[in-house]
This record gives structure tokens, C-alpha cells and sequence, in this order.
């Protein structure tokens, strides 16, 4: 039996694990990650991401390979039963203000090669596939264990980090750990038959997702790959994936948008179950649930693999500041203060989403028939149906809302191109930035220096001149969320923000750095 002691040890290496190993790791934190399969699981299941993930997945360090390995989505039709278009929203704005697309179809076999790539190459961390994380144990006034198999020699492992990460599922052993249960959000679990085919053939779709609002056989249909596409079906009471096996069983289904099958290819068909969850419970003694640990998302909005991703953005450069000393631990209770309400948010809203495209039976059908046509026609409908911006964090220790909650703090910083040339993330790096109109100077200056911070002058970037409205500064975090505006001190005089480095902390963290085996 051996026993390590790396800062972080993350359980699971999908999307939100390796996402959140890359964020420690770029931010000093010493990461061992631990999962079931040696390589990329190669069926593919997310295929859709927004502007903000793009943007957190650029500050990995990949952002030239996802932005070649997605296509921007060109928007959304709504179709009858009989498959005649009843409203289209076409997407014309290329990029946001995050400076990304608004929406990315994918193929995530693609995606999380590159992910894996990009943590392979970081030094701070240690990946071990083919093992099974056993056993977790809450740290209390110790460190947590986390207790692995290896699944080809049955050696046993131990490893007390200072935090762990479940990002191990649905079905998630650290989860169950840290004594959470998943309680059900009220959406109507719902079976349905997913089909991903490759084929080399231009099918000459419309680029955006189609969806068929009918209460009983529900589909979607979008593109997500150079050769790959995606097609949903709802499945009827009686039905099992069995019923579909081959493309001869496929083809009624898929008849609407092709009928020549002959150079198809099924790479995957399977059946989901839509749940609405969400976790009691994310963070017990320096253990935390991410992803699909902490939450369960109908897929009608796009959003379930994003809001794992959000969860690890959220998160790491929390932990790092602890580690580092600069913030106190008791910052880390801002993390489910904060994506808990986000998260149910958007639950909430795909579901919504969702009964209102499929719901109601025949009257339901007739009426979309009649409503879904005069949606284009309403002011403002258009944009509200395709913006990809996500609700504000909720107040915490780190998101100073004010007395109302309104206003920036909790939203994104816009990522503008600076006169240097360089995005604003790009400049920032994984730093607090001061975005404001005049320097800091005295203690404003010192505390800034203490965060590791950068100032930014908003002057030189009308985006951002515009943004800050009548504020003079806004102080945004690692995460790019802003946590409070006002006055350049203002800012920098939050209680939480004045605590100087612990550089001995740092040398003894540095001394316990995990290398990636060879």
C-alpha cells in the first residue's frame, strides 16, 4: 500500500475533472487525477457549449484547437410534427463579448483529447487511469483520504490531500462520502434514443439545431463535426434502444432529413433518461462535487457539460488562492453559495424549455401550431431565444452584490481586444485584475499587489469604458466574475482581500509538487 500527498486529488477525468486539474495546476496547486478509463471515453454525449465555457476553455491554453475542432451554431428552428418550420432564430453576431461564439457544436471524444493533452503537458499534474477511487473520507480537523485501486495489479492506494474534487458523475462515490443526496428538481424524467452517425457525405442542413415540437415523438437534429451529426428521438413507452439496432430500424426516424442511409455510420446509439437534480449538499471538509456529482441537467438548453466546467472555473482558482495563502479558507464556502442558485437556474430553465416544446399532448401541439409562428414577430423575442448569457452568481463572501443585488458584481467582465493586441484573459492570466478609470496608489495599491493583481485602464478600451458605466473600478476575480465596483480603494478594501501572501506556504507547497510519471 502507498500513500501520496499532492495538494488536490481530482476523481473522474471527464471534461469538468480535467478542467479543473488544468486550472489548479496552471495556478501552482500540486493535482493528482484519478479515473476508470486509461484514455478518452470514445463515445461522444455533450455537444454543445456557449461563449463563457469557449471563453474558460481558451484560459486552459487550447484555444486555437477547440476553436478548430467547433462549429458555431447558426441558431434554432422550431418544427411541427410534420417537420414544417414554425419560427427560426437565425444567430447573425459572430462573437460576444466574451469574444467567443454564442454557441459550439462538438464531437467531446474530440474535445477532451485536447483537454487530456493540455494536462499531459503540465508538470503539477499526475494522471493514474485504470484505477477506482474506493473510498473518500471528509478531512474534518485532518485532511480528507482518498483511498483508489489499481484495476489491473488490485494495489490499494492512499492519498490525504488538503482537497478533493468528486467530479465523478451521476452515480458519484464522493457524493455519497460527503453525505449529499441528488433530490429531484420536478422535471419528468423522460427516455430518449440518441444517434450519432459519421458520414462523409455534405447533407446540406440548415446549420443550426432543428428541434420537432410534438408531444409524442419529440427530436432534435444538429451538426457537430465536419462528418458527425446528432439526432434525438423521444421514445414511446414500449420502446428500447433494441427496437432501433441497425439503420434499417432507424430509417423512419430519420427519413425527414435523409434517406439515403447507405454511406451512414452509427457511432453510438443509446438511451438517456432527462433528469432535473440537484445536490443537497457540495462541500463537506475540504471535499467538493462537481459536474453531474452536483447537478443533473435536461439536455433542451445545451448546458449540462457546461455547468461542470463552470463548477471547476469557479472553484480551482479558489483553492489556489488558499493554498497560496493570499485568501482565507473561509472563501471556499462562496463556492455553493454561488453555483448552487446558478445551477438551479439553468435546470430550471432547460426544463421549462423543454415542456414547452414538448409538452401537452394533442392540445398541446395545436397550440404551439398557432403560438410558436407569432414568436418571431414579438419584440425581443428573437434575442431572448438565442442569448447565451447565464443569471449572475448570488451574493456570497466574494460577490459583493449590494444592497439590491443588481448592477455588475456576480456577471462576467467583457474579454475586449486591449491596445496591446491581446484579449483582456489573455493579458490577466489567472490573476485578479483591476479594471478602473485612475491607478491604484497607497494601500489600494499594496492589496492589489498582494492578490497578484493587475490594473487595467479602462480608459485605453472603450468596451470597457462602456461596460463600467458610472463606476470608477470594478475588481474582477481569476474567474473573470466581477466581485464588486465602486471607488479604485472601495474595491480593494474588501475585509477578504488583505491578507498578505504566505510565502512559506508557497516553499512548502513547492517542495510537495506531484510529477507527471513518464
Amino acid at each position: 500500500m502507498s500513500v501520496e500527498q499532492p495538494e488536490a486529488v481530482v476523481v473522474g477525468a471527464g471534461p469538468t475533472g480535467v478542467t479543473a486539474a488544468i486550472l489548479l495546476a496552471q495556478a501552482g496547486v500540486p493535482t493528482l487525477v484519478l479515473d476508470r478509463w486509461p484514455e478518452v471515453f470514445p463515445q461522444p454525449r455533450a455537444v454543445h457549449f456557449d461563449d463563457e465555457v469557449h471563453r474558460i476553455l481558451a484560459g486552459l491554453g487550447v484555444a486555437e484547437q477547440v476553436a478548430a475542432l467547433t462549429i458555431p451554431g447558426a441558431g434554432l428552428r422550431l418544427l411541427s410534427s410534420g417537420h414544417a418550420t414554425l419560427a427560426q432564430f437565425d444567430r447573425t453576431d459572430p462573437r460576444t463579448a466574451n469574444g467567443y461564439p454564442q454557441a459550439n457544436m462538438f464531437d467531446q471524444p474530440d474535445l477532451e483529447a485536447v483537454l487530456r493533452a493540455r494536462m499531459h503537458e503540465l508538470p503539477l499534474v499526475t494522471f493514474r487511469g485504470g484505477v477506482e477511487a474506493t473510498a473518500v473520507r471528509p478531512g474534518g480537523a485532518d485532511r480528507p483520504e482518498v483511498e483508489y485501486v489499481d484495476l489491473g495489479t488490485r494495489e490499494v492506494h492512499r492519498v490525504r490531500p488538503r482537497f478533493v474534487l468528486g467530479c465523478d458523475g451521476a452515480i458519484s462515490t464522493v457524493r455519497a462520502a460527503i453525505g449529499s443526496t441528488m433530490r429531484d428538481l420536478g422535471f419528468a424524467e423522460q427516455r430518449w434514443l440518441v444517434v450519432d452517425v459519421a458520414t462523409p457525405r455534405e447533407l446540406g442542413h440548415w446549420g443550426g439545431v432543428h428541434q420537432v415540437c410534438d408531444s409524442t415523438r419529440a427530436a432534435t437534429y444538429m451538426r457537430i463535426g465536419a462528418t458527425r451529426h446528432r439526432w434525438e428521438f423521444a421514445l414511446l413507452d414500449h420502446e428500447t434502444p433494441a427496437d432501433y439496432r441497425d439503420l434499417d430500424a432507424l430509417a423512419p426516424l430519420l427519413a425527414p432529413w435523409d434517406t439515403d442511409l447507405t454511406d451512414f455510420e452509427v457511432v453510438r446509439l443509446a438511451e438517456y433518461t432527462f433528469r432535473a437534480g440537484l445536490a443537497d449538499r457540495w462541500q463537506r471538509d475540504g471535499v467538493f462535487v462537481l459536474g453531474d456529482a452536483a447537478h443533473l441537467t435536461p439536455p433542451f438548453i445545451g448546458q449540462g457539460m457546461g455547468a461542470g466546467i463552470r463548477d471547476a472555473a469557479n472553484l480551482a482558482w479558489k483553492i489556489a488562492a488558499v493554498v497560496d495563502g493570499r485568501l482565507p479558507a473561509e472563501i471556499l464556502d462562496s463556492y455553493e453559495a454561488e453555483r448552487a442558485p446558478h445551477a438551479r437556474a439553468m435546470i430550471r430553465l432547460a426544463g421549462l424549455v423543454g415542456r414547452a416544446m414538448t409538452a401537452g399532448g394533442p392540445a398541446g401541439d395545436r397550440l404551439r401550431g398557432v403560438a410558436v409562428p407569432l414568436l418571431v414577430h414579438l419584440p425581443g423575442v428573437r434575442g431572448r431565444v438565442l442569448d447565451s448569457t447565464t443569471p449572475a452568481l448570488s451574493r456570497s463572501a466574494l460577490v459583493d452584490r449590494g444592497r439590491l443585488g443588481l448592477g455588475l458584481p456576480g456577471r462576467l467582465c467583457p474579454n475586449p481586444v486591449l491596445p496591446s493586441g491581446d484579449r483582456l484573459d489573455a493579458v490577466g492570466g489567472h490573476r485578479f485584475v483591476l479594471v478602473s478609470r485612475e491607478a491604484p496608489a497607497g494601500r489600494a495599491a499594496e492589496r492589489l499587489h498582494a492578490l497578484g493583481g493587475l490594473a487595467i485602464d479602462a480608459t485605453e478600451a472603450p468596451e470597457l469604458d462602456r461596460w463600467l458605466g458610472r463606476h470608477q473600478a470594478a475588481l474582477v476575480r481569476p474567474d473573470r466574475t466581477v466581485l464588486a465596483v465602486g471607488s479604485v480603494a472601495g474595491v480593494l478594501g474588501h475585509p477578504l482581500l488583505g491578507r498578505a501572501p504566505d510565502t512559506a506556504g508557497r516553499r512548502a507547497r513547492s517542495r510537495s509538487r506531484v510529477r507527471q510519471p513518464h
